[in-house]
């Protein structure tokens, strides 16, 4: 057997996490996982639904040492876990405060007041061993459960702790926007702390006020992870930022302009990562440097009839990239688009991502999606809809700025106001989502 270790910190006393502004060491988080794991009930599934950070972690790290599989849906709707219940009829739920109610079998959190300090002894796990099963979001469709090996894992996040060149003799702090549960979060916020000998944080801040006093509750050197939803929204409440060594983006590209306004606010490198649900993260670069992508080492992709495949290190079958990629050279590559990003409209095509910055870019516009509507058959043309948060806007205005941008054949018919777009919690649109938020406005007048 083959075997990884749980956590790669070097003592006993190495800072594992932080928890409620306090330092959390590698001995004590072993302790409240051995705590942990001697509770679970049987089943060899367990939905984690603990809404902090370190409960969290140590569920997933209880649910690894004794060999049992973390379910990790992006949303917890009754159809998902009606999903999640007929994938693993056994599951249970691990609970804490935070959770929603779910209604299926649960263990709570329990206190660990205790510390079970004993003999630094490192529990080592097959890197085969599967040890999480992660759901797509949905953006596209049906959530599709990816399973994934301990070996997989570690070397993801080992592979992003390099490409950031953390130093050994330096402990940072990893401050996330983005839940665990989703397969960016669960890599950058949690498993590359725990395989860098760094230190997570329980905190799960959203709004501006939030991240910034969980950042300034740690000390540096320290790491915002987050997405494009949440730079926009720092970036736009005008408060001042604490400092960090650096941020990291992932769930949709920068623009150039954000990334630039990103690194000139915080004074510091921003890194994009690019990947999926499916491969985890292969690649990443620094927008306000470059437009190439890097794969990380032993990566490999190839383009085969416009499609592009991704395939070697932590990648363990060959996968087919949902995105419009071309290949620079063995390491670096362009990406354009998603495939079902692409639109035609009247023989006129375009990316629906660029469509969106054009509509985010206008002035009073807070937030803003096109959307293609599935053709009912009936129509010739199938037009284009938009929703957006503009409020103080006349639609009348937007229309008219949105002309001066894009082609009119891409205006959308209808547009809807809303007063927020129903994102998840790493602020992607799911498709299903904006589909029903636009049959539910169906009997309304739309502008």
């Amino acid at each position: 057997m083959s075997a990884l270790p749980l956590i790669s910190h070097r003592s006993s006393d190495s800072i594992a996490a932080w928890r409620d502004d306090k330092a959390v060491t590698a001995d004590r988080f072993l302790s409240d996982v051995r705590q942990l794991a001697s509770a679970f009930p049987e089943g060899e599934h367990v939905l984690n639904l603990c809404g902090d950070r370190y409960r969290f972690g140590v569920g997933l790290a209880a649910a690894v040492v004794t060999g049992k599989i973390s379910l990790l849906p992006s949303t917890h709707s009754p159809e998902v876990l009606r999903q999640v219940r007929q994938f693993a009829p056994d599951v249970f739920c691990l609970t804490d405060n935070n959770s929603p109610k779910v209604g299926m079998r649960e263990i709570a959190f329990p206190p660990m007041d205790d510390f079970l300090k004993d003999e630094f002894s490192m529990p080592l796990i097959d890197e085969k061993q599967c040890v999480a099963v992660v759901f797509t979001s949905g953006t596209t469709g049906k959530p599709q459960p990816h399973p994934k090996s301990w070996g997989c894992l570690v070397g993801s996040v080992r592979a992003e702790a390099a490409r950031l060149q953390l130093r050994d003799d330096l402990n940072y702090a990893i401050v996330g926007t983005v839940p665990p549960q989703h397969m960016y979060g669960l890599e950058s916020t949690l498993l590359m702390a725990w395989h860098s000998g760094n230190a997570f944080t329980n905190a799960h801040p959203l709004y501006p006020a939030d991240v910034c006093a969980a950042l300034a509750g740690v000390p540096m050197p320290r790491i915002l992870v987050t997405s494009p939803l949440h730079l926009r929204s720092l970036l736009n409440a005008g408060v001042a930022l604490p400092e960090v060594t650096c941020v990291i983006s992932a769930t949709a590209p920068l623009s150039l302009e954000l990334a630039l306004k990103v690194e000139r606010q915080f004074n510091a490198p921003l890194l994009e990562i690019y990947g999926s649900t499916e491969t985890g993260q292969i690649a990443s670069r620094r927008a306000t440097q470059t437009e190439q992508w890097h794969l990380f080492p032993g990566i490999e992709l190839c383009i085969e009839e416009r499609s592009a495949y991704a395939r070697g290190a932590n990648i363990e079958t060959d996968f087919e990239l949902n995105d419009v990629l071309e290949l620079l050279d063995r390491e670096t590559f362009l990406l354009h688009g998603r495939k079902a990003d692409l639109v035609n409209v009247a023989g006129k095509r375009h990316s629906l991502a660029n469509l969106n910055h054009q509509l985010t870019s206008i002035p009073g516009v807070q937030d803003g999606a096109f959307f293609m509507p599935d053709s009912n058959g009936s129509e010739r043309v199938v037009r284009l809809a938009a929703c957006v948060v503009a409020p103080g806007v006349e639609p009348a205005d937007l229309l008219a700025a949105l002309r001066e941008r894009i082609d009119p054949v891409f205006l959308p018919r209808p547009l809807l106001f809303v007063h927020a777009l129903p994102r998840n919690a790493t602020g992607k649109l799911p498709r299903t989502a904006l589909q029903a938020m636009f049959q539910e406005a169906g009997k309304n007048k739309f502008q």
